[in-house]
């Protein structure tokens, strides 16, 4: 990435990442009246289009509806180092607590099989510093082939390409998977083709959107990260018409008082124009993208990766909030692994004076998932695997 670009970069992914933040924080303050404002000021979707589209075999909440692994373990991290055979063992652990399985290739065949184009949804958005780590994405892979899955079958993504670069996710460290995101550059740090049009306008579906009543509008710097502006988000191709399954793996960080894990890692990377919808959509992006059959037909695991994270200045990377939480996180159910996961970094925040207790309305994206049909957010019928070596 060049420098100029490299900077316009920055800047707006700091003023996102801010936005992202602001949002769930001030709802979950518990002000009444900017709940209030909230809720005069809600622009319309196209939600119900989703239900349009009947629901797939493999449709949220999956196989283990309300089911969540969660597997620590201290020995994962070695002078500040993520260790490697640790975590490997930890998310085989997690995938057996799952499934029930006693051998680690059924349980992995429960979700994939040999001939399936499989999608692993990284989040490389914060850098190098809190990208999903390089240790869960290998582990991972090596169980899928371990299990008859071979490496032609995959495609690591997210929606910036020069992001996944930037953070390793590159074809010399992961020979034999495409490596591929909706926002593209050149070899010469350009964003238009020949044609005159954004790389990224090649890479979305416009047969497919989330409309929403808000205008997106960018200046020449922006609309790069965005593909398009209007009232339209439109899917990406990848996974609209490149996969047939999604493994999601997310990180375990907080955005505001709420996260930012597995239903806002596929929502905001799955479809453009998406700096209009942080301010006011935020909780109903994360649920309603995701009710839209390329998301809920065909992510069937969602894997968070709370090795290491943060509990304070995310979703960007503030390292003086960095934690290692010696966690993963395992469930087919996004929401119900979201509820968990919040938990476990609420509990950290309060431990840090951040705040005394959490709020309701840091739960409302996953409340809306619910409503959806996505998944559980009711803690109290959340059936929780956790295993914590001796």
């Amino acid at each position: 990435m060049n420098q100029v670009n490299r900077r316009n970069f920055l800047r707006l992914a700091g003023a996102g990442a801010a936005a992202a933040a602001a949002v769930p924080m001030a709802q979950a303050m518990g002000s009444a009246t900017a709940g209030q404002q909230q809720q005069q000021a809600k622009p319309a979707t196209n939600i119900a289009d989703a239900a349009k589209t009947p629901r797939g075999p493999n449709a949220m909440p999956g196989l283990y509806p309300g089911l969540v692994a969660v597997v620590k373990n201290s020995a994962s991290v070695k002078d500040n180092a993520i260790v490697e055979q640790q975590v490997h063992d930890m998310i085989a652990r997690s995938m057996l607590e799952l499934t029930g399985e006693k051998r680690l290739k059924k349980a992995w065949r429960k979700f994939v099989s040999p001939g399936e184009r499989i999608g692993l949804k990284v989040n490389p958005v914060a850098g190098k510093s809190l990208s999903t780590s390089h240790e869960v994405v290998r582990a991972v892979i090596a169980q899928m082939e371990e299990s008859g899955i071979k490496r032609s079958q995959l495609t690591i993504w997210d929606r910036r390409e020069f992001e996944l670069t930037d953070v390793g996710f590159t074809a010399e460290n992961y020979p034999g998977i495409r490596i591929v995101g909706t926002e593209q550059m050149d070899k010469d740090g350009l964003y238009y083709g020949k044609d005159g049009k954004l790389y990224g306008e090649h890479m979305i579906d416009r047969d497919w959107y989330y409309w929403a009543d808000v205008e997106g509008e960018y200046d020449e710097y922006t609309m790069p990260y965005m593909v398009n502006g209007g009232k339209y988000s439109y899917f990406t191709k990848i996974v609209t018409q490149d996969l047939d399954k999604i493994i999601n793996i997310p990180i375990l960080k907080n955005a505001g008082m709420t996260v930012t894990l597995a239903l806002k890692n596929l929502a905001f990377g799955a479809v453009s124009n998406t700096g209009r919808l942080h301010a006011r959509l935020w909780n109903e992006t994360c649920a309603q993208v995701c009710a839209f059959a390329p998301i809920r037909d065909k992510v069937v695991l969602n894997i968070v990766d709370g090795i290491k994270g943060c509990f304070n200045g995310g979703p960007g990377a503030n390292p003086q909030f960095f934690c290692d939480y010696h966690t993963i996180i395992t469930g087919t159910d996004a929401v119900a692994v979201d509820r968990i996961g919040y938990d476990i970094v609420l509990a950290k925040r309060i431990a840090e004076g951040l705040q005394k207790e959490g709020s309701p309305t840091a739960l409302e994206f996953m409340l809306q998932a619910e409503r959806l049909g996505l998944g559980v957010a009711d803690r109290a019928r959340i059936n929780l695997k956790e295993v914590i070596p001796g």
